[in-house]
């Protein structure tokens, strides 16, 4: 009835699952993640148990593989209805699926990911996502990887019963809100007609409002773009002795306080400035 990708970042610091189904609000049910643990998707009879399980095993350095051993030998449920997938801070993710699941259903492993899914098109879901996830190698956010192996499945056929929610759940210490949480990326389609392509929207807006600026990018508030900024922040309501805290009024108020530096500008924000 789903399919998933659990994986981690090249650089071991970003776990995360991104799911989809034809199911209400999905995200609520498969994914479970903790920054520098692992990551688990459980689903097909889902067993939801199987999420702080799996991470305290993860926890206490259970290798990706042996947890999903061990969380299928202490299921007193119907096993082979299960599907379950994990991974850990490092080596090779592992899946299971029962010999009961819907067909089309199966999964495929390899270092730092697992796919699975049940109740699908077909195999090439589970394959095209695979060659998705070791195309996007070069890709350094990891929800944007997983994403584009969500989509790849979902133009496979996906849930061979048709559309509805999808899910993208990634961690990485320091990495949420403010640096004040864990918890990088945390967005739910829970019933639409194209989720996983609401799901890639939402992602674009979650970066622009809650991503750190590339200080690459940044441009030094100084002379005639300062004295714009300054022009447009008034026109705004937001005039001010100190162009930084107008500044930060303004964004703050447009939700873009995650971008703010002193004495610079992300140009998104400027992008969001001129277009206010």
């Amino acid at each position: 009835m789903t399919f998933s990708i659990v994986a981690r970042s090249a650089d071991g610091k970003a776990m995360g699952v991104a799911v989809a189904s034809k199911f209400l609000g999905v995200g609520a049910a498969v994914p479970a993640a903790l920054a520098d643990v692992g990551a688990v998707a459980t689903q097909s009879y889902a067993n939801l148990a199987y999420r702080p399980q799996a991470l305290a095993l993860l926890g206490t350095g259970v290798a990706a593989t042996e947890t999903v051993k061990a969380l299928i030998a202490g299921d007193a449920g119907p096993i082979e209805h299960r599907q379950v997938g994990v991974v850990g801070p490092e080596g090779p993710g592992a899946t299971f699926t029962g010999d009961q699941c819907h067909d089309w259903a199966g999964g495929v492993a390899g270092d730092g990911y697992a796919i699975q899914g049940n109740m699908l098109a077909g195999p090439a879901v589970v394959g095209d996502m695979e060659k998705a996830w070791l195309a996007a190698a070069d890709q350094h956010r990891l929800a944007y990887r997983l994403l584009a192996a969500l989509r790849a499945g979902d133009r496979a056929g996906g849930d061979r019963r048709g559309r509805q929610s999808a899910a993208l759940h990634v961690v990485a210490k320091g990495l949420g809100y403010g640096g004040t949480s864990d918890v990088w990326v945390d967005l739910r389609v829970d019933d639409h007609t194209d989720p996983v392509g609401e799901l890639g929207r939402l992602l674009g807006m979650h970066s622009l409002y809650f991503e750190f600026p590339d200080p690459a990018t940044l441009l030094p508030l100084t002379g005639a773009l300062a004295d714009e900024v300054a022009a447009r922040l008034a026109e705004a309501g937001h005039a001010g002795p100190d162009l930084d805290e107008s500044l930060a009024s303004w964004a703050g108020v447009e939700n873009l306080e995650m971008r703010i530096v002193p004495g610079k500008i992300d140009p998104l924000v400027l992008d969001q400035l001129r277009a206010a």
